[in-house]
């Protein structure tokens, strides 16, 4: 499904080609976290996957996680073995309910009440941060229960007093936003769809949840695409006479046509997290461990200072943990992670 994104971004990635000017490197930041203390900022979390018969348990891989200073987790449906196993680690979740439970949940209030119970309440050691109500859902009748199933889903957490402390929301891909060419165009494609969700994330305090994928970026229009550019490698600069602002990379030039999007849609106020991005090591074209240990160490070493358009720490889910053998599709799908089933780097890494 990601792949889809590439046919809907050439047009508005044929800034690429414009003159190259050396970018400066991201600079780390320091803030407070929620007991004061100031740490460095990467906002860097990653989503595990469990495509695969070969992966190391859930304790495993929470030990993982844990020894890298990894602080954050997305899970696509409610595991009780993984939840079980970050139970008291202070791992932020963001956990997806599921595509196929949607309408079960959009239908029926005491459907999502039970949901909760079964998934949320046993696990008061989670630090659960967002659920997810879909994941790319792209057809119409799937996006009408998107909205539904969201305030079923809210009522439901908040009649369980987790109200405030969980966030509810849905994963969209990247190309629900259009006219991103020069990133201060963006608007979302369908307002229609989009427009309510938007209204329903502003009154909550919600983020838009947003896959943001470089890579198939550039896998589809290579020869306005620089590779650089989309893979944090100093070389490209590119100036958007729209908002006055400078980019010296894919992402954030596509997470900046988010924002314009947000702005349009007359909620500003929505923040951004984007709830995957990544880049393979291997199956297809620009797919190789050289190309995937820069784009993504740089996306670890930038999101902390935000965008040129919003500075700040920029939440983010690198994807995937692990190589999963199992995935259907490109090849290139089997080749996200991060590491290998033994817990092997897949290639050279920092947290």
């Amino acid at each position: 499904a990601k792949q889809g994104v590439a046919s809907m971004l050439a047009v508005a990635l044929v800034l690429v080609s414009l003159a190259a000017f050396p970018r400066e490197c991201s600079a780390h930041r320091a803030a407070a976290n929620s007991h004061g203390k100031t740490k460095g900022v990467h906002s860097i979390g990653v989503c595990n996957g469990v495509i695969g018969n070969n992966l190391p348990s859930p304790s495993d891989v929470v030990k993982l996680y844990k020894s890298k200073g990894i602080n954050s987790m997305r899970i696509y449906a409610p595991e009780s073995n993984v939840l079980k196993a970050l139970s008291g680690t202070g791992i932020g979740l963001l956990m997806d309910v599921g595509n196929g439970v949607l309408p079960g949940l959009a239908n029926d209030p005491s459907a999502a009440a039970a949901w909760v119970k079964a998934n949320v309440q046993p696990y008061p050691g989670v630090s659960f941060r967002y659920i997810a109500v879909g994941n790319e859902v792209m057809d119409s009748d799937g996006q009408k229960t998107i909205l539904p199933a969201m305030k079923n889903l809210q009522g439901a957490l908040a009649a369980a007093g987790l109200g405030g402390r969980v966030k509810v929301s849905t994963s969209v891909r990247f190309d629900v936003v259009t006219d991103t060419f020069p990133p201060s165009n963006g608007v979302f494609a369908d307002l229609d769809y989009m427009g309510p969700i938007l209204d329903f994330l502003a009154s909550t305090g919600a983020p838009l949840l947003v896959n943001v994928y470089p890579y198939f970026a550039y896998k589809g229009d290579p020869q306005n695409i620089k590779l650089n550019y989309a893979t944090f490698t100093p070389g490209t600069t590119v100036n958007d006479d729209g908002n006055g602002l400078t980019y010296t990379n894919l992402f954030d030039a596509m997470v900046d046509s988010i924002y314009a999007a947000l702005e349009d849609a007359e909620t500003p106020g929505v923040k951004v997290v984007v709830s995957e991005s990544g880049w393979p090591s291997d199956g297809g074209f620009g797919a190789t461990a050289q190309n995937a240990r820069a784009y993504n160490q740089g996306l670890i070493n930038h999101v902390g200072g935000g965008t040129p358009k919003r500075s700040g720490p920029l939440e983010t889910y690198m994807f995937a943990m692990f190589n999963e053998n199992e995935k259907k599709g490109d090849p290139t799908e089997n080749h996200f992670g991060l590491f290998n089933p033994d817990k092997s780097a897949a290639y050279s890494i920092r947290f």
